[in-house]
């Protein structure tokens, strides 16, 4: 069984993966200045720690971060469809549940990739859930996990949950090893498949199928939505945030889309700063997720130096940003002109 399509109505074609220590409240308030449209992922949270009260602030989100899911790490059909009401509360887009993070932690907690042996837990999971909230409630895996990583086996994998209802399922092209490779190593070392995730969107037509991993430019976006119905973007989202800049019109069709340069996200971000200073919020908190914004641009080495070294000192604010701008503007200038001293013979 798929989704109901007043659900699948919220699902969007490009997304950002969510990402430990960097998908957090300030980074997608900064990607919004970048793209409208494309789904922001919160950080991974564990369904222990919202229920017992230790990571209530990760919930907090901007009204300007929409579209914006909720990813929730678990096992248990009842923490989990009551995490999902309390997403569905607070206003989050959709909620999705952890099937793909290979970290002993996750492993020890029996949620994340280890749970791509247990389909009938996850599908009991995500029928709770479906029935608790209206929104959509979507499903990030791998392509399978140590020795059960034929095709076949993720197929499986994918009907048994379908039949619960899971409105999407976001497909890591590569499996991952649980014992022998870390949470890093286990990103780029298992070869990406992309042919199987087509395959699986061949094979099951009605489902929403999107592709993860290794992706990092909208002209592959674009050929992947050729096989898929949705391309999600990693790693290449935070080092170079400035690749979503055109995705609004490409990828959403938005001609009317103002597509913003980077000094102007720059001076929105130093207002935010001003306003988060003030608030009691430290300064580095949100300019290290700024690093890229100027990556393979003139400056862009002085602009990351300057924010690495002004953005702890006490009292820095969006002056250090502005600042840090100054670079990339140093770096356009033209050379001066050399004038000759020499005088006519």
């Amino acid at each position: 069984m798929s989704g109901s399509d007043d659900r699948r109505g919220t699902l969007r074609p490009l997304s950002v993966a969510p990402m430990m220590k960097c998908t957090d409240r300030h980074y997608r308030w900064f990607m919004r200045r970048i793209t409208r449209h494309t789904l922001l992922y919160t950080e991974m949270v564990t369904t222990g720690a919202i229920l017992h009260g230790k990571r209530l602030d990760a919930l907090d989100f901007h009204p300007d971060e929409h579209p914006i899911a909720l990813q929730l790490g678990g096992d248990d059909p009842s923490a989990l469809t009551e995490c999902a009401r309390i997403a569905e509360d607070r206003g989050y887009d959709e909620v999705n549940i952890n099937v793909g993070c290979p970290s002993d932690r996750v492993q020890n907690g029996c949620f994340g990739a280890a749970l791509m042996a247990r389909p009938e837990r996850v599908a009991d999971c995500v029928a709770a859930m479906r029935a608790a909230v209206a929104i959509p409630v979507t499903v990030k895996h791998r392509i399978g996990i140590d020795d059960l990583d034929r095709y076949e086996d993720m197929a499986n994998f994918v009907r048994i949950v379908a039949a619960s209802g899971a409105d999407r399922f976001t497909v890591h092209a590569r499996k991952a090893w649980l014992q022998g490779l870390s949470p890093k190593e286990n990103r780029t070392i298992p070869p990406l498949r992309y042919g199987d995730v087509h395959r699986l969107k061949a094979d099951f037509p009605d489902l929403h199928i999107e592709i993860n991993g290794g992706i990092r430019s909208l002209d592959v976006t674009e050929e992947q939505l050729r096989h898929v119905d949705a391309v999600m973007i990693g790693r290449a989202a935070y080092d170079d945030p400035w690749l979503f800049a055109d995705a609004d019109r490409r990828i959403f069709g938005d001609r009317d889309a103002a597509t913003p340069t980077r000094s102007d996200v720059l001076d929105a971000l130093a207002g935010y700063c001003d306003e988060q200073v003030a608030a009691g919020e430290r300064l580095h908190r949100i300019t290290r997720h700024v690093l890229g914004l100027f990556a393979g641009v003139p400056g862009a080495r002085r602009f990351k130096r300057h924010l690495s070294e002004h953005g702890n000192r006490p009292g820095a604010d969006g002056d250090v940003l502005r600042a840090a701008g100054g670079w990339i503007d140093a770096a356009r200038r033209p050379p001066r002109e050399h004038v000759s001293l020499r005088t006519k013979s």
